[in-house]
């Protein structure tokens, strides 16, 4: 059962912040509620001051220059799914989106409050992370820009200051001859494991080190050391098995209703595997 709250109705970013840095610690932002209304409900976290920016219209835009898309906060997961220029510029993004929870989740959650409520078991921030996406901020001391890497802090935790609004999420766009790929165990509406893999594939090799992310099992998105790839023959089983014992070594697997440590450890390796295959199919 909820507890008593007040609503405010922000109508701009300045106000928003402004209400932040008034209630602190009591208040939270408002848009899609899908995490934040649940853990109230269950009585694992209270807000007395909720900050509804719904509708602050410059929150909602989504758009691309030649090299970055900017996806607004409160952009819901059902509007990067639909929108044509996240289709068009990061299709691995939009599909992603669209395996996201459940429609009804969709439709109202945001990527921004997946990124804010710092939720262990989500789909996005592996595959911003391994795409080196920031999160946009904007506080009482100005605007500052953090990688969504250091963004995550642990497990329901983040860098976000108690006077601070996420405004937006930059996306540096990948180079037109990247692949991207993004796969996952799913039980139920969360991941159990994902992994996401971003590499530039030329007559079989990688150009540099591919970009290897696994998130879900561990408190937080963890990148795998794969320096020592770099130019190695992306279509060796050897070369992609590496690579997926290196992605096990990687992650501190949390036990669950999902699966035993031994088993998420196993389940990284295998879906390691099948990101990197993905990559090199279209190639094949």
């Amino acid at each position: 059962m909820l507890r008593r709250f007040d609503v405010h109705r922000a109508t701009s970013v300045a106000e928003a912040v402004e209400l932040r840095r008034r209630f602190g610690e009591d208040a939270a932002i408002y848009a899609g509620g899908t995490e934040l209304l649940l853990a109230m409900k269950m009585g694992v976290a209270r807000w007395p001051q909720l900050i509804d920016v719904k509708t602050i219209a410059s929150l909602r835009e989504i758009g691309a220059t030649k090299d970055t898309l900017r996806i607004g906060a409160t952009a819901t997961h059902w509007d990067i799914e639909r929108d044509t220029v996240v289709a068009r510029v990061l299709p691995a993004l939009a599909r992603l989106e669209s395996n996201v929870a459940n429609i009804r989740v969709r439709a109202a959650g945001t990527l921004a409050g997946n990124l804010a409520f710092g939720e262990p078991h989500a789909d996005p921030p592996s595959l911003l992370v391994a795409l080196g996406a920031r999160v946009v901020l904007e506080g009482g001391s100005g605007s500052r820009s953090i990688p969504v890497a250091e963004f995550i802090t642990g497990m329901y935790e983040t860098a976000l200051a108690a006077d601070e609004v996420i405004v937006a999420i930059e996306v540096p766009l990948p180079p037109r001859d990247a692949r991207v790929a993004y796969v996952k165990f799913q039980i139920l509406e969360r991941p159990s494991v994902g992994v996401a893999a971003v590499a530039t594939v030329r007559d079989g090799r990688f150009v540099g080190a591919p970009v290897v992310v696994v998130g879900a099992v561990d408190e937080m998105p963890r990148r795998v050391d794969t320096v020592q790839f770099a130019g190695a023959d992306a279509r060796d089983a050897g070369t992609r098995g590496a690579i997926a014992e290196a992605a096990r070594a990687a992650v501190e697997p949390i036990a669950d209703l999902a699966g035993d440590v031994d088993y998420k450890r196993h389940l990284v390796g295998v879906f390691a595997q099948r990101a990197l295959a993905s990559l090199v199919a279209p190639a094949a």
